[in-house]
């Protein structure tokens, strides 16, 4: 997290290696916001998002060995949280696959105030775009999330992901050529 003191995360990292579950929450908790969001991203929806974030932290946890004192933890909790979104996907294509039904988020169309046309619009407008990015490919969709919707650089991106920057422009350039192709985004 920027501005946040490494000395600080070293520490906190130290006490949660040595299993002290009070340095983990003051470790994680200025990164919930953020994950959670990316979460919701990947997944499309609340409860999915916060069952995979809760099995991020818990594998984190578990995992807790594997903590670096001298690296950033942000891209370690980010990198675990992509993984456990990864494995939410791949479950909902095999239930699709064996019939299970169409596990497609409910993303509220109606506006908080229906009488306003642009407000429908507007939600109608994310609707689309949500299920457009819901559609990409997984590769494609982590690196259009982190790039353009999470602000990352690209090279940030890269290290996340372990593959060079060339690849996330490229895979960035996809991802909004389809959305622009298949669903007339990303105009002008």
């Amino acid at each position: 997290m920027q501005g946040r003191d490494n000395t600080l995360d070293a520490d906190l990292i130290e006490q949660v290696r040595r299993g002290n579950r009070a340095a983990f929450g003051k470790l994680v908790e200025p990164h919930l916001p953020r994950l959670l969001g990316l979460a919701r991203r990947m997944l499309g929806t609340g409860e999915d998002a916060e069952d995979a974030l809760q099995n991020a932290l818990a594998s984190t946890w578990v995992a807790r060995a594997r903590l670096d004192p001298g690296k950033p933890v942000a891209a370690y909790l980010t990198a675990v949280t992509l993984n456990k979104c990864r494995d939410r996907l791949r479950r909902r294509k095999v239930a699709r696959l064996l019939g299970f039904g169409a596990l497609d988020p409910q993303i509220p169309v109606a506006a908080d105030q229906p009488d306003t046309e642009s407000a429908v619009a507007d939600r109608q407008a994310l609707d689309t775009v949500s299920r457009a990015i819901d559609g990409l490919p997984v590769r494609l969709r982590e690196a259009l999330v982190l790039v353009a919707i999470e602000g990352r650089s690209q090279g940030e991106v890269a290290g996340l992901l372990g593959t060079t920057e060339k690849a996330i422009e490229t895979r960035v350039y996809r991802a909004r050529q389809r959305l622009r192709e298949k669903y007339d985004l990303f105009e002008g």
